[in-house]
């Protein structure tokens, strides 16, 4: 006999145990069918492990600069356990693993392990949207829903001619799971991933050459902040090579080195490493879930969605990485909030992609809302901005973190906040404000106009909004 539910969720990461919580929230009978484990890419492959390797290097980095805070370390008194990074990482992952599934008995949510795969019209329903599961024992299960959520997520994406072997060549799942750090590394690709590996690396101690094809770095952030990504990498010792064609048909992993050759506009250089990780953005996985038994359409390997995530059958609703977009998963259970809300027939406001706030977790770290300064007059603003150094603000100075700066773009004659934009320390927890900020409809003088406590980094934002008026206090 075939499990019957209210809403079924098809991916058991953060879009789709979101929308599971909201929809049982709404008095929905709910089941996720997931076919690893429950928290997707997210948890055990993507946010929380990386952004644990990440505070490591930090740490480890920051005890090496100690001296600068007037903390002497003698000499060999500082050293890298690897293992015992790898270790923490687990133990994160491992608890919040819990508290999730701790989260899905609390909201009576079914969970079913195995694969599942859209089938059309069956006995037990009049139209597509049912689910055939293959268990991890080879059984089958039936799972008929009167609507589907599909959020099967994303994973790396290949570059012809460079695909992982594990040995050589890493994706962000192989980098993830090292027994042992490499002395050096070629990473393919200046987005937010490879920028991230970037930072991390070399802060423990790897010799890093960032590639990108394109002409910058963070090609989808503002330009300002890429550029100055680039000279804080490159002055930490990150070699950074932009506009770059790679000939991996001139690739070479033997001898426990690999080399490739890469096309500049100085002529073609002979890069070599120890390993080489190609982070080139993530694809969509929407193979083998039974798609061709639907009607639903897809648009670039993507499924095609409305603001509500409904998909070209209305029962089915579509959301996270699998849906492209902005693909983070804040984004993802944002989006699964408004289905499951959409579904249990409330008025959810549509999804904005470009209200989405993004987070890069480099050192330092970058944080943006809205429009870049490019974007917004090719929208076809009148743009004022103002903006403000770190090392202007006294908290960052304490801190030893002065590099980097806020910067708030606005309408001239609206007076609307349509960009914020921050590299520095923290940057990442100070966004927040700023994008709620712009959900009141707030001017930059009415932020400016809060009282931000001294000493703190968040002064840095409000002083930002009163320099879009020429009014800043500190600079």
């Amino acid at each position: 006999m075939a499990i019957q539910v209210d809403v079924a969720v098809l991916g058991g990461g953060p879009g789709g145990y979101t929308a599971a919580i909201r929809a049982a929230q709404l008095g929905k009978s709910v089941a996720i069918i997931e076919m690893d484990k429950l928290g997707g890419t997210c948890l055990h492959k993507g946010c929380i492990p990386s952004k644990s390797l990440l505070r490591s290097a930090e740490v480890y980095s920051t005890l090496l600069e100690a001296s600068s805070y007037g903390i002497q370390v003698e000499d060999g008194a500082v050293s890298l356990d690897f293992d015992k990074v790898q270790d923490r990482k687990l133990q994160t992952v491992d608890q919040l693993f819990r508290g999730l599934q701790s989260l899905m008995k609390k909201n009576g949510i079914q969970i079913i392990q195995g694969k599942g795969r859209v089938i059309g019209p069956s006995i037990f329903s009049p139209r597509s949207g049912s689910l055939a599961v293959e268990l991890p024992d080879g059984e089958m299960e039936s799972v008929v829903s009167t609507n589907l959520i599909i959020a099967t997520g994303s994973r790396p994406r290949n570059l012809p001619g460079l695909t992982p072997d594990g040995e050589y060549i890493m994706s962000s799942d192989e980098a993830l799971v090292m027994d042992k750090l490499p002395s050096s590394i070629i990473i393919v690709g200046g987005g937010v991933i490879g920028v991230e590996w970037a930072s991390m690396l070399q802060d423990f101690g790897v010799q890093v050459t960032l590639v990108e094809a394109g002409s910058r770095l963070l090609p989808g952030e503002d330009t300002e902040v890429s550029a100055e990504l680039t000279r804080l990498l490159g002055k930490r010792g990150v070699r950074i090579l932009t506009g770059v064609q790679l000939q991996t048909d001139q690739y070479k992993g033997e001898n426990g080195e690999v080399s490739i050759v890469a096309a500049t506009t100085d002529g073609d250089v002979v890069l070599t490493a120890e390993k080489l990780l190609v982070s080139v953005g993530r694809q969509a996985n929407v193979e083998g879930i039974g798609l061709e038994n639907t009607d639903i359409r897809t648009v670039n390997g993507m499924i095609e969605v409305n603001a509500y995530g409904q998909t070209s059958e209305p029962h089915i609703y579509a959301i996270g990485d699998v849906i492209g977009g902005v693909q983070l998963a804040h984004a993802a259970a944002h989006e699964g909030l408004i289905a499951a809300e959409h579904i249990g027939g409330e008025k959810p406001a549509a999804v904005e992609a470009h209200l989405i706030p993004r987070c890069i977790y480099s050192r330092p770290e970058i944080a943006s809302y809205g429009l870049t300064e490019d974007g917004a007059r090719a929208k076809g603003h009148d743009i004022k901005t103002g903006k403000i150094p770190f090392q202007a603000i006294g908290k960052a100075l304490v801190m030893g973190e002065k590099d980097g700066f806020v910067k708030v773009i606005a309408d001239r004659k609206t007076n609307d906040i349509v960009g914020v934009h921050m590299i520095g320390a923290h940057a990442t927890d100070l966004i927040s404000e700023a994008a709620l900020a712009s959900v009141l409809n707030a001017t930059p003088w009415e932020v400016g106009q809060m009282i931000h406590p001294h000493p703190t980094l968040a002064e840095a934002l409000g002083e930002a909004m009163l320099a879009v008026d020429g009014n800043a206090i500190s600079f």
